[in-house]
Parts: C-alpha cells; structure tokens; sequence
C-alpha cells in the first residue's frame, strides 16, 4: 500500500496535467493507496480556493474517489460522516472537526453560521464559548 498526497487526488479530479493525471490514474488503479483525512482536507481546500470548484461538486467528486476500490482511508467513517454534512451545507472541515468531536457534549465555536447549519441538519450541537 502507498500512501498518496493532495496533488495525486488534485491531478485525478481535475484531469490538469494530461501526463501527471494519467500516472495518478494508472496508480490509484493498479495500487492500494492510503489517504491520510489531512490530505482530504487538504484537498478539499485546494479544489475550493485554487479551482473554483462549487461545494456540490466537491462534495460528489470527492465521495466517488473515496468510494474507488484501491482507496483506503484513515478514519472511513469520520470521512463518510463529513460528506455527508458536506452535502447538507456543511463545510468541510467543519464537519470533519464536528465528527471526530462526537463524542463531546458539544463542540464550542464563535461561528454561528457553522452552528445554525449543525442545527439545520441535526448534527451534534455546536453552541457558542
């Protein structure tokens, strides 16, 4: 199994580079690869802030890659859970940050918007310090 970085999944997605696009395809078909969750939030910033990409789009790319057969991820569930909230407008990292925080009685933040849309969609309860 290899471990892969951000601009492996970037080039796949986004089909920038011909060459570099086809190496990460040839490699995340002919090998196990291992997605660190810090890379997929990584990821999930580069595809937002460098190329534009609307949040939906994000969202759906980024559950069919995790969803390809060689791809294993650090934490699936945590992953599966934050997409999930991702699709119901959450942001991405909120969301990863809410998940792996399930187990707390809430999760403390100033960002009421990040709080009504936790509300919105019935997430654990994120409330103000």
């Amino acid at each position: 199994m290899l471990g892969i970085d951000t601009n492996v999944i970037v080039r796949l997605l986004t089909r920038d580079d011909p060459k570099e696009s086809a190496r990460a395809h040839a490699l995340i078909e002919g090998e196990d690869v291992f997605v660190p969750t810090t890379v997929l939030l990584e990821t999930e910033w580069v595809l937002r802030s460098i190329y534009g990409f609307a949040p939906d789009r994000i969202a759906i790319a980024l559950t069919s890659f995790v969803g390809l057969n060689r791809v294993r991820l650090e934490n699936p569930t945590l992953v599966a859970v934050s997409l999930r909230w991702m699709q119901q407008g959450m942001d991405f990292a909120d969301a990863l940050h809410l998940a792996a925080a399930e187990s707390c009685d809430a999760f403390v933040s100033f960002d009421r918007d990040f709080a009504n849309i936790a509300a919105k969609i019935g997430t654990p309860k994120v409330r103000a310090p």
